[in-house]
């Protein structure tokens, strides 16, 4: 990524400790609040009760209060993820050859935090008469996606975020197409037409599937699986390949002016904010969200990369930004699950400890990747030599 996107990096690593912060409090208060469909004013006050359980002055109230929205920056990866994509086209390349790298970069460091995390789960487990993952759902979680399933119900078993490893999965499958669309219908019209789609998809969702968003707890027939589908979500993904389509050539909102970004930002936000506490605003509040929310933050990261010695923090944390999330929730679930209980002060404490523990293991799973890549080519050749079958006309000596 080049110095000048420094921020996207920025965000994309805030996004994931902000989801950090999010999970840790949920499973700290055994999910106290999460939005209802019942209103503004009722959510406010649920909202404001929960907050007191974690903190007594205002300030603090606020800052929890608003954590119990991180879950939004799942959007703004989703957004990124589009964005990111068209950017990294730098030559021709064939659909194939792009579906095969892409999903590797996304499978690789899946595998690799999988192949760590199951033994050290299971030694944690017995050491300290907790959750052992079952057999069934570590042969799941290894041989993903030859188990694939949009809701992730067999990796959930192990992490509960991975659910959205399938949906980014989907995304990356669907790239080429959508591309393709791109240049054919051009940006604007796939835009329109993708909104049609994930809106229309998204009132089926709510209306005729009897589902609810996967951050909310509410009594649904299908629960939270409709909205786990990449048609939940397309217009957020076309979103961000639009904007990037128009970055590449010059044009559009990156290059506008920080008041007239907050001048569409805000309002959009506040708009989708609203909207998920009710469920006709479940159509439209997440494409809302994310357009609001990735504009605030660039406007954010734009002036704090101005920095150089910030530019360049950005840069490389944002590098692991996907193993920190593949990661974290491991840490936070047998941090509190084992030590801090519901210990407010434990809590406090600790918290820097999860951050930065994180961390520490994203790069230890980033160092390992290629490795762990480099092994299953070289177990591969090895297997092929020993049992190629020589060519009709060609020696058994000549085939070694």
């Amino acid at each position: 990524m080049t110095r000048r996107l420094a921020w996207l990096e920025g965000i994309r690593f805030f996004a994931a400790v902000v989801l950090l912060v999010y999970h840790a409090q949920l499973l700290l208060t055994d999910y106290a609040y999460t939005p209802k469909p019942t209103g503004f004013v009722a959510n406010g006050a649920l909202l404001w009760a929960a907050s007191g359980e974690l903190a007594t002055d205002f300030g603090s109230r606020a800052v929890t209060a608003g954590m119990w929205f991180g879950y939004q920056f799942v959007d703004v990866f989703v957004l990124v993820s589009g964005f990111s994509l068209v950017l990294s086209l730098k030559k021709p390349m064939s659909a194939g050859s792009f579906v095969v790298q892409r999903c590797l970069r996304i499978l690789l460091p899946f595998w690799t935090v999988a192949a760590i995390a199951y033994p050290v789960l299971a030694a944690i487990g017995w050491w300290t008469h907790s959750y052992i993952p079952d057999a069934w759902h570590v042969f799941a979680g290894l041989t993903f996606p030859l188990l694939f399933d949009y809701g992730g119900r067999l990796l959930l078993s192990t992490s509960g975020p991975w659910w959205f490893v399938p949906l980014i999965l989907s995304f990356a499958l669907a790239f080429p197409a959508l591309w393709w669309l791109l240049q054919r219908w051009g940006a604007r019209n796939l835009l329109w037409v993708s909104c049609l789609i994930t809106f229309g998809y998204r009132a089926l969702a709510v209306w005729v599937f009897d589902g609810h968003p996967t951050y909310m707890i509410v009594a649904a027939t299908a629960s939270w699986f409709p909205f786990l589908s990449m048609l939940a979500k397309l217009s957020t993904f076309v979103l961000g390949m639009t904007v990037a389509q128009q970055f590449k050539v010059g044009m559009g909102v990156i290059f506008w002016s920080d008041f007239k970004v907050l001048a569409v930002a805000i309002p959009a936000y506040s708009c989708g904010f609203v909207g998920q506490f009710y469920r006709v605003g479940w159509v439209v509040n997440d494409f809302l969200i994310a357009i609001g929310l990735s504009l605030i933050c660039m406007v954010v990261f734009r002036a704090l990369c101005r920095f150089n010695w910030i530019s360049h923090s950005c840069s490389w944390l944002g590098s692991h930004s996907y193993s920190y999330f593949l990661v974290h929730n491991f840490v936070i679930d047998r941090t509190i699950r084992l030590w801090v209980h519901q210990d407010l002060s434990l809590y406090r404490q600790s918290l820097a400890f999860m951050i930065i523990g994180t961390l520490e293991l994203a790069l230890i799973v980033d160092w390992a990747t290629p490795r762990v890549r480099s092994g299953a080519i070289a177990m591969f050749r090895i297997a092929d030599r020993k049992l190629r079958q020589p060519l009709p006309n060609q020696s058994p000596s000549e085939s070694l």
